[in-house]
């Protein structure tokens, strides 16, 4: 039957929901069980649990850069959008998707590449970012991870969640076997944007949470 919820209570209802239905011991802990269920949340997929991988440093590392205004760029305008400015603007970040950029666009049509990874290629070109979210193109993962083993500046985090069925598994290999940046990634085919935005707002509302 349907129950009507006060819309406050909506968000902790279902969380609690989640750690019912995930009973210790979980298959993380602490801060890492914040962010994955805050994954669950976001899809209602239990199954996640047997793919999210999380750099041992991820956390801490993501905490890090989003305490002292990190520069967030997105892959896609909808991760942008599942972004929400409340939760960044306070600690001083900002977030930005390049996917529509002219000098992108111009720039993928001339090397017959995706827009993705045009994207990076002109992030890289002018500093690099301090978290890439990275939910919806193995090309953008892909190319992020040839700059940095050239030497590129690394950014502090990468959330790197391609969905799909082309390179999109390999791309998440290629992540997990580097050594050069903290990352969270969820193994196998699944993924999306939307996953890779509730990272970021878990780990926000974690900062958020200290009074910082």
């Amino acid at each position: 039957m349907f129950v009507h919820v006060p819309p406050e209570e909506i968000e902790s209802r279902s969380l609690a929901i989640i750690d019912a239905e995930v009973p210790e011991p979980r298959p993380f802990m602490g801060e890492e069980w914040i962010v994955a269920r805050r994954m669950i949340h976001t899809t209602a997929d239990f199954d996640l649990l047997r793919y999210i991988h999380f750099h041992p440093k991820a956390v801490a590392a993501g905490k890090d850069a989003l305490r002292v205004g990190a520069d967030i760029v997105t892959d896609t305008r909808m991760a942008l959008s599942g972004i929400p400015l409340r939760r960044i603007t306070p600690l001083g970040g900002t977030v930005r998707c390049l996917i529509d950029d002219p000098q992108v666009a111009g720039q993928a049509k001339r090397e017959q590449v995706t827009r993705s990874w045009a994207a990076v290629d002109v992030v890289m070109e002018n500093g690099g970012a301090d978290i890439f979210v990275i939910g919806n193109a193995p090309t953008a993962l892909a190319r992020l991870l040839h700059w940095l083993e050239q030497g590129a500046r690394p950014p502090k985090l990468v959330v790197g969640m391609p969905v799909g069925f082309v390179n999109a598994v390999e791309s998440k290999d290629m992540l997990c076997a580097q050594t050069l940046v903290p990352f969270i990634t969820i193994k196998g085919r699944k993924g999306g944007s939307s996953l890779a935005a509730s990272v970021i707002n878990a780990l926000a509302e974690l900062v958020l949470g200290e009074g910082v």
